[in-house]
């Protein structure tokens, strides 16, 4: 996709998305101050989180979450911003809806291009950025539901399902984690940095993004200790389950011991007690189902059963 721009009085917002080399061209010929190291950065799968400082601009590498519907979990999107006075650029592979919303309704809508761009290039880097952050909430959102409905399943039956469910709901969290832990750094940073293109009360702003990263990260923590509370309970149930399923068949394979020495004993070819009986089946088969009745007798006296 070709690079797109949008201009409000002196400010200009460049987004690219999935930059091929020519768009690297193009955004160095631009802005000839942009580092070359920043550029190549641009062009890499995944960089780790960061803030460079150069004399007329700042180059930051931000994660937010992208669900993946396919793995079941979601992966960290990469959104890259270069930020002056008088402009903003952002690169990201265009799946993230924040910014490809804001973008689209900032080209129909002129209020909502002046309202992001009338403030330089600083601040609408910030609506940006508190876009992007807010935007976690509502997928934290999903994943407190998704919590719940798994404690409401934990003592179904269908014990293999929920067990399938809380490990790829524990996986999503995991890296959740990962992700909103990592950008807190670069908001601390952001509210504290001294750079000639900020100005002073954006330490706020920039706090408040802190602050919000502080609250997803909290979120994020406290279903991380639920859902291993789950994953014991869990462990707890299969364990409690495997040993009923044991006790009835040790108390089956007892039951069978006695049973299957008369047979033998009465299998042998040797003269024994009702040998010669007509009615010595029956009369076995009555003292077999009684030695069965007195075993279960006393496994239920002794609360066995």
């Amino acid at each position: 996709m070709p690079t797109q721009t949008l201009q409000h009085s002196s400010t200009t917002w460049l987004d690219i998305v999935a930059p091929s080399a020519a768009d690297v061209a193009a955004l160095q010929a631009r802005f000839p101050q942009f580092h070359p190291l920043n550029l190549e950065d641009i062009r890499s799968r995944i960089e780790r989180p960061k803030l460079d400082q150069d004399d007329d601009y700042l180059f930051l590498v931000m994660h937010f979450p992208q669900w993946d519907s396919q793995g079941e979990v979601s992966r960290a999107s990469e959104v890259d911003f270069f930020v002056g006075r008088d402009f903003v650029v952002t690169v990201h592979n265009g799946t993230l809806k924040p910014l490809m919303t804001t973008f689209q309704r900032c080209q129909s809508d002129d209020e909502a291009r002046a309202e992001l761009l009338s403030r330089g290039g600083t601040f609408a880097f910030y609506t940006l950025l508190d876009q992007l952050v807010d935007y976690i909430f509502p997928i934290m959102g999903k994943v407190d539901r998704r919590v719940a409905a798994i404690g409401d399943a934990l003592f179904e039956s269908n014990a293999k399902r929920t067990i399938r469910e809380l490990a790829l709901l524990r996986r999503d969290i995991i890296s959740l984690r990962r992700i909103i832990r990592a950008q807190i750094p670069i908001a601390q940073q952001l509210e504290s940095v001294q750079h000639p293109i900020l100005h002073e009360d954006m330490a706020d702003y920039f706090g408040d993004v802190a602050d919000h990263l502080f609250k997803l990260r909290d979120i994020a923590d406290e279903n991380f200790e639920v859902i291993n509370s789950f994953a014991e309970a869990a462990d707890t149930l299969a364990s409690y389950r495997i040993n009923e399923v044991m006790r009835i068949l040790t108390v089956i394979s007892v039951i069978m011991l006695p049973l299957t020495l008369i047979s033998s004993i009465y299998g042998m070819n040797i003269d024994l007690p009702l040998a010669d009986d007509p009615n010595a089946f029956m009369l076995t088969a009555v003292i077999m189902i009684l030695v069965a009745l007195l075993m279960l007798l006393i496994f239920r006296l002794r609360h066995w059963l």
